[in-house]
């Protein structure tokens, strides 16, 4: 019960740091796409100092390396689209929408998965509905451009989740990661040219900014990994999947506390918020009797995430 009680602990503590990367994203004075490429490349290049990387990277086929290649060309795009969104918009914003990707993913997996759809899921999906045009409602019109942008990086999670699902037992986590990172950087370098205005992925932050990103990088990516990596071994699968999805709501919070971001929003907009948790909530409750593997894959590329996918 002890270690139990510990694991609980260390997954709230994991879900409070990634609740800090939409604050920290907005932060950040680079544009999204340099601070997107700066993340995936400083944690890429901590991955590679580690031999259980490589000898992962020797034992892993041409084939499973390319396809988790591409997915972290979703994953680029979901980060990418994510901190956009917080840029156009505020953290809360970008946070909510967010909070979508469970949705997406009940769609989206029966899809990929090939699988029948759940009845129940649709449910789930219509759910969300009113809380959506609560939360469009609720935040200012030039913000709206950036609920847009959220809810496409929402769909990213959904998708690269659910191809990460299919291929959960033939990589170790760290490797996965690594390839997944690595190549979402090398993604964003060749897409910086074909996007003037979203900044020169090169661009060299200033101490404030390399501060914060090296933060953003260890302490809200690199160290809820391995103590998740650890916490997962005496949580289920679902408890830990009820946890993370608290994650919208630190990541509000922090941005009430830090940034004071509920003096830009109405009460129309949380109530958005509280419709929407209440049926991401609903998505594990109602589908419990699914077995469910507690799966760290996704812990490096979005945060709480998929973390049980």
């Amino acid at each position: 019960m002890q270690a139990t009680s510990q694991a609980r602990l260390q997954i709230h503590f994991c879900v409070l740091l990634w609740g800090f990367t939409a604050i920290l994203g907005k932060l950040i004075t680079l544009p999204a796409l340099p601070l997107v490429w700066w993340r995936m490349l400083l944690v890429t290049a901590a991955l590679l100092l580690m031999p259980r990387v490589w000898r992962g990277l020797a034992a892993m086929p041409p084939r499973l390396r390319f396809a988790y290649a591409g997915i972290g060309v979703l994953v680029s795009l979901h980060w990418l689209t994510f901190y956009a969104a917080i840029k156009l918009a505020n953290a809360s914003v970008g946070a909510t929408c967010i909070a979508l990707g469970p949705v997406f993913l009940a769609f989206v997996e029966p899809w990929i998965a090939k699988r029948s759809f759940d009845p129940r899921e649709l449910l789930v999906g219509v759910a969300v509905v009113p809380g959506v045009a609560m939360v469009v409602g609720g935040v200012p019109h030039g913000m709206r451009l950036g609920i847009a942008v959220g809810v496409l990086s929402a769909l990213f999670v959904a998708l690269f989740g659910s191809l990460n699902k299919r291929l959960v037992e033939h990589g170790d986590p760290l490797t996965v990661t690594c390839i997944e990172l690595g190549t979402g950087a090398a993604f964003l370098t060749l897409l910086a040219p074909l996007l003037p205005h979203a900044g020169a992925a090169f661009v060299l932050p200033n101490a404030h900014d390399a501060l914060l990103l090296l933060a953003l990088a260890f302490g809200c990516t690199l160290l809820p990994f391995a103590l998740a990596l650890v916490a997962l071994r005496h949580l289920s699968a679902f408890g830990t999947q009820m946890v993370t999805n608290l994650e919208p709501v630190y990541a509000i919070v922090l941005a009430m506390l830090l940034l004071g971001e509920q003096r830009q929003l109405d009460g129309w907009f949380y109530g958005g918020v509280a419709v929407i948790l209440v049926a991401v909530f609903a998505h594990p409750l109602l589908g419990r009797r699914q077995q469910l593997t507690g799966q760290p894959e996704l812990l490096g590329t979005a945060e709480s995430h998929g973390i049980v996918e």
